[in-house]
């Protein structure tokens, strides 16, 4: 009704007079007349009467066609079901039944309104189901919304704003006047009694109301001569003007005994104020035999969209076009051709950014008039879309509009509605995922990396995209579970599966990440297990420290044993390398009882290439420095193969793995305390066995530092005590800078008696209690 206003209209040299019922007629014939004027409102009541009195499939037939034709849908439904339970019932009444059930949206499948009866949805090729399915279950993640101030419960349709948010919409709002007179029809689905307001529902004829940016609501007035009707405004604001769809009472204009009335197109200039002056009409309009109405101004593109009934069209109303210059010069009409127009009925142009939006009732739909998007290249349109639920209902759903802030907007007469037809906002119902992917100094990272967002159970990859400052960004539906990986060459995978949008506050769901380099080849935990002379059997004293490897390698899965096996330099070096090799083998065979793989034990030997110290041949040393080279060094590496990209291991979960240290506490790497005899500094054979492995340890761990702290018992001056903490810090340190260790990575501190183990100016203390206060301690940084 509010989407065509287009119908002939005739009237005669009565003029507005009333159409006569003489008393002789019977109700029946007054309900003949009414529908065949096209009063269907009264038609409806009056057939409702006639089967009251008398049931028959004609009296059923033309009250469901009367209701249907005035869009009370639940009513039409009712009737059309009422139709076709007689036997004269036709295809087409079904086929009608059918449209009515889906436009009442009740909820009942085709399947249940043609049980019982002699038709399957093949005998009904004008409905389209597979088509109403698909696009049924499509559906946008949008809803929409009644936007403030706009709606009534009249008619409220095709809005359009201006640059400052003032909008401007159609509306038959205000009070009922209940008539019976039948006088000029004027409109497709509504019938116009009087000068005042239209038959279909009593109320007053359209108009266009602007809603300010202040709130304030006002009906704007024109001066089209016999203007009655006015619908569809759109501006072309470079020029401050307002056009629009208008029917006239043209009888006062041209004087006419009978005359046919089509819409037009009229514009005028328009002020701050809404104030309407200089009104031109449209130079094709034509009232007396086509219709033009619904224009839409692409400023960019300097045409004015339309629809229209000329002559020359495919059926029904078209959309055209015809292009303007700066003085407003208009060039002929151009049919958008067979990709955009039906034999059925277009409207509503709207044009943005490349897509062209229209409502038609000849391509499929779900019933009415639907929504549709097309592309435009170089001005030819192509690719034709419905554009789904909730866009598009079973009723009529046009008007589609698009502000210069980005809010959307449609008209639709769909269940739920304030009124007959609504303007609807419409919001997006996506909940969004911001993420910050930082690195291990929380810069966010602006390389590429990969990215997989599900919906929990599902296998489907959702596109995810990355925002002006890096950021990681997702569409999210409301209420749902979602799991995301981020992966990177080199790098941690990163797995979320606790992402969800149920109770989310607001609408973005934020997350940090860190993505931390894989530290392969990372040494996560170092022994030395030592030999006697000439033997590669592994002594009793060892055996706990292979235990230990053991039993973290069963652990984790993530680290592997490198092994490197040594001699003195006693004997050749012929001799010295194969006896390394065997006892590196020695190794590898102690951990194959706890089902270690050789594969996860790499095996080297040097003989007596690598000593710890300069017992060369010939050298004269004692027995306990030539037992610092008869070894086997043992280090444990984490991510050992560069080609493997490793899952983040659950053992080391909330560790910081950016932070080497971390991870080698986590794996319980002992450091060891260096004791002292009385008065002494210099370090004994068995502490320089730990220092062997502390070396070992600071030299594959090159982010890692030293704290060295020397202490002395409580006996003696404070002054010498503190010399004395001095010399034993600086033994500790010397010995591992002969070793290997850079000074640079070595920081020493002296305490003297300050801050003994044991107190023992407050309790007696045994010697035992005494040598646990002369130490130095080592604290990795």
């Amino acid at each position: 009704m509010r989407k065509f206003l287009i119908i002939t209209v005739f009237a005669m040299l009565t003029g507005l007079s009333a159409f006569p019922v003489h008393a002789q007629n019977s109700l029946l014939r007054y309900a003949e007349k009414q529908f065949e004027l096209e009063n269907f409102s009264h038609a409806a009541a009056l057939y409702e009467q006639a089967h009251e009195r008398k049931a028959t499939y004609a009296n059923a037939q033309k009250a469901a066609m009367s209701y249907q034709n005035i869009q009370e849908y639940d009513k039409s439904f009712e009737w059309w079901k009422t139709t076709i339970s007689y036997e004269e019932a036709t295809r087409e009444d079904f086929s009608n039944y059918l449209l009515s059930a889906m436009k009442a949206e009740n909820g009942m499948t085709s399947q249940d309104l043609l049980a019982g009866s002699p038709f399957k949805e093949s005998a009904f090729p004008e409905i389209n189901f597979e088509k109403i399915r698909e696009i049924n279950n499509k559906k946008a993640n949008v809803k929409l919304v009644q936007p403030k101030g706009i709606n009534s419960d009249g008619s409220d349709f095709r809005i359009t704003e201006d640059v400052i948010g003032n909008k401007y919409f159609t509306s038959d709002r205000g009070p009922v006047f209940p008539s019976e007179k039948p006088a000029v029809r004027l409109d497709a689905k509504s019938n116009v009694f009087s000068e005042e307001k239209s038959d279909l529902n009593d109320r007053e004829f359209f108009g266009i109301y602007r809603y300010t940016n202040s709130d304030a609501l006002e009906k704007l007035a024109f001066d089209v001569p016999g203007g009655l009707v006015y619908s569809d405004p759109t501006l072309m604001e470079s020029k401050n003007l307002l056009f629009y769809t208008t029917f006239r009472n043209i009888r006062k204009v041209k004087k006419t005994r009978e005359y046919e009335v089509h819409p037009e197109i009229f514009f005028s200039t328009i002020s701050a104020e809404g104030t309407l002056t200089d009104t031109k009409a449209f130079p094709i309009n034509d009232a007396t035999k086509y219709g033009v109405m619904h224009p839409f101004i692409d400023e960019n593109g300097k045409k004015i969209y339309f629809a229209s009934d000329m002559p020359g069209g495919l059926g029904g109303f078209d959309l055209y076009y015809i292009s303007y210059d700066d003085a407003l010069n208009f060039g002929s009409p151009v049919n958008l051709g067979p990709v955009i127009n039906t034999s059925e009925d277009e409207s509503h142009p709207f044009i943005m950014e490349g897509k062209f939006f229209f409502s038609s009732k000849g391509h499929a739909g779900l019933g009415g008039m639907d929504i549709f998007n097309s592309t435009i290249s170089n001005g030819d349109f192509g690719n034709v879309e419905n554009m789904g639920v909730p866009f598009n209902s079973p009723r009529d759903d046009f008007g589609y509009y698009i502000t210069s802030k980005g809010k959307r907007y449609l008209s639709s007469d769909r269940k739920g509605g304030m009124g007959m037809d609504d303007i609807y906002l419409i919001e997006d119902l996506n909940k969004f995922l911001l993420a910050r992917v930082i690195d291990c100094n929380g810069n966010i990272i602006s390389e590429d990396f990969e990215t997989t967002l599900t919906i929990k159970n599902q296998n489907e990859n959702l596109p995810t995209r990355r925002g002006t400052k890096s950021e990681l960004l997702g569409d999210l539906l409301p209420e749902t579970d979602y799991s995301l990986t981020i992966s990177k060459k080199g790098y941690f995978r990163i797995h979320d599966h606790d992402i969800t949008t149920k109770g989310l506050q607001g609408d973005t769901l934020k997350r940090e990440y860190r993505l931390a380099p894989i530290p392969y080849n990372m040494p996560v935990f170092v022994d030395i297990v030592y030999y006697d002379l000439d033997k590669s059997q592994i002594r009793t004293n060892a055996q706990p420290t292979l235990d230990k490897i053991a039993e973290l390698m069963k652990k984790y899965s993530f680290i592997d044993l490198k092994v490197g096996s040594h001699t003195d330099a006693r004997a050749s070096k012929e001799y010295n390398e194969a006896l390394s090799e065997r006892r590196a083998d020695a190794v590898r065979e102690y951990l194959a009882k706890y089902n270690i793989p050789e594969s996860r034990v790499k095996l080297d030997w040097f003989g007596e290439e690598k000593r710890t110290n300069d017992c060369g041949d010939g050298v004269p040393c004692p027995e306990t420095e030539h037992q610092l080279n008869r070894r086997s060094e043992l280090i444990l590496e984490a991510f050992p193969d560069k080609n493997i990209d490793y899952e983040m291991p659950a053992e080391l979960m909330g560790k910081d793995i950016c932070d080497p240290a971390a991870l080698f506490s986590a794996l319980n790497h002992d450091i060891p305390t260096i004791y002292f005899d009385f008065d002494k500094s210099t370090l004994r054979p068995v502490h320089k066995t730990e220092l062997e492995r502390l070396a070992l340890l600071l030299q594959r761990m090159a982010g890692m530092n030293l704290q060295i702290e020397g202490h002395t018992d409580q006996r003696g001056n404070e002054a010498y005590n503190m010399k004395l903490s001095e010399r034993r810090a600086k033994a500790v340190m010397e010995y591992l800078t002969k070793r290997g260790v850079e000074v640079d990575r070595m920081s020493s501190e002296w305490l003297g008696k300050t801050k003994p183990v044991n107190d023992c100016g407050a309790v007696p203390c045994t010697e035992a209690m005494h040598q646990m206060n002369r130490r130095t301690e080592l604290h990795l940084r």
